[in-house]
């Protein structure tokens, strides 16, 4: 593997491109009070839950419409000037920073749910709309959406990330969860992609090209996604293991004899504490499996039966249920919230969250070493895990003003990387590359494939005007 370019700065160049005061006129002229240059807003759009710092955008566009996405693209292409998609901010690796300066464009007023289509199991919606919206809008139909990535993200950041979370071990990711796409492209025209069809032969799979793309060949302005029925019951439970390496492996065993467990996230006995506190709870403070059954009350009891069965056989303990819709909640609300809550044991820290995948068989070999790593490293961190897809987290909780920390933490990062691609694995399961992964994206797919990407970034953006500076160099 290639060794990382500076532990101290990973952030690729920065070259702030010139932006015309006639470009920032013709918007202004277009959007009126909808186009802000005022300092507050354009640094909220310039920062996202990454630990990168740049320069802020040097304009933001709050669009209503697709026309007002076409509008912008277009304005920002005829003076070559950068184009960023901004949902809600939520994106970890630097996404929607403005590297190359350029305009932000926030779809979150595009918030309407366009078409319920429940009899197809379907739903189109605007990309400003967020998953918690989408699930309002489709209760009373006895349909859910189930990718959660945990923040309340919104649809088009997710389709731009191809971002999956909890659920994803029952359910998939939004890679095969989205349906059909409206993009404005670089030249400001609106395209349509895929269908509200099961299935399709139909060309290229464009869907699936811009699904992942991260806003570097265009700006998602409606999603059509599957819904699943609601299962008719479900039941949440937690079990306590002596060693993580318990918990792994009743994790592996549980997928490998195919029980169809809806969620199952491992929590390490560092984040219990750090989640107890900040969420008031009384976790029994050891290594821990979070999971969730979905399905008729029959199966979710066999699914129990079984699972309990292996985790006694690791010396897991009883299960303790969270039965009522409450009592989920606020458990699973616990777990989204674990980065808050490690955040809040360092006060002013930034962490460095991690985002391999591996091989469920793989699993215990790659976390256990990593975990070793982390604790001899003595730097503070927190680790979590959507471990029935072989998808952990560790996050480095590093003083922003301390180099060597910083140095530490990138470090393990970069150990943990290179693990996981030896064991045929990924260097990133969710959060897409963004700028942190670049170099990590050559090792994983090598040269020829990024530089395929970049063929097709060319021919899709030949000014490089959509989100320059993301996933790879040009």
């Amino acid at each position: 593997m290639n060794a990382p370019t500076a532990f101290t700065h990973l952030v690729p160049e920065v070259l702030q491109r010139a932006v015309p005061p006639a470009l920032i006129d013709a918007l202004k002229a277009r959007f009126a009070d909808r186009c802000s240059t005022a300092m507050a807003v354009r640094e909220q759009h310039g920062r996202d839950e990454s630990s990168f710092d740049v320069p802020p955008p040097a304009a933001v566009v709050f669009a209503e419409s697709t026309a007002d996405v076409a509008d912008a693209v277009a304005l920002a292409s005829a003076h070559s000037v950068p184009i960023i998609p901004f949902g809600v901010g939520s994106s970890l690796e630097g996404h929607l920073l403005a590297v190359q300066g350029g305009i932000s464009v926030d779809v979150s007023r595009m918030n309407k749910v366009l078409a319920v289509n429940a009899e197809d199991l379907t739903v189109t919606v605007q990309a400003g709309v967020t998953r918690k919206q989408l699930n309002d809008a489709v209760k009373s139909t006895g349909l859910f959406f189930p990718i959660d990535p945990g923040a309340d993200a919104s649809i088009g950041g997710m389709s731009a990330t191809r971002a999956s979370g909890t659920n994803a071990v029952r359910y998939g990711t939004m890679r095969e969860n989205v349906l059909a796409l409206e993009v404005v492209t670089a030249s400001g025209e609106v395209i349509r992609t895929g269908t509200r069809a099961k299935k399709s032969s139909a060309g290229y799979d464009l869907t699936r090209l811009f699904v992942g793309s991260e806003g570097t060949l265009g700006v998602i302005t409606e999603i059509t996604v599957r819904l699943y029925p609601f299962p008719e019951a479900i039941s949440a439970a937690t079990s306590s293991f002596p060693s993580i390496e318990a918990a792994v492996l009743t994790t592996i065993e549980m997928i490998q004899l195919g029980v169809p467990i809806a969620r199952v996230e491992l929590i390490d006995v560092n984040t219990v504490r750090m989640v107890n506190k900040h969420s008031k709870l009384s976790l029994r403070e050891e290594p821990m499996l979070l999971m969730e059954f979905h399905g008729s009350p029959n199966s979710v009891k066999e699914q129990a039966e079984t699972v309990q069965e292996l985790a006694k056989e690791h010396g897991g303990q009883d299960f303790e249920w969270a039965s009522t819709p409450e009592e989920r909640t606020r458990l699973w609300t616990a777990r989204h919230n674990a980065l808050f809550a490690a955040l809040q044991s360092r006060p002013g820290c930034r962490a460095i969250s991690t985002d391999t995948c591996v091989p469920i068989s793989r699993l215990a070999d790659c976390l256990l070493e990593s975990v070793q790593e982390a604790d001899d490293s003595g730097l503070p961190y927190f680790l979590v895990g959507h471990v029935g897809d072989g998808n952990f987290h560790f996050g480095y909780l590093l003083d922003p003003n301390d180099p060597k920390e910083r140095d530490v933490a990138e470090t393990l990062n970069h150990k943990l990387v290179a693990r996981a691609l030896s064991l045929g694995g990924t260097c990133t399961g969710e959060h897409g590359v963004g700028l942190h992964k670049m170099g990590f994206l050559v090792d994983e797919a090598g040269a020829g494939a990024v530089e395929m990407m970049r063929t097709i970034k060319r021919a899709l953006d030949p000014k490089n005007i959509m989100n320059p500076g993301k996933i790879f160099s040009m």
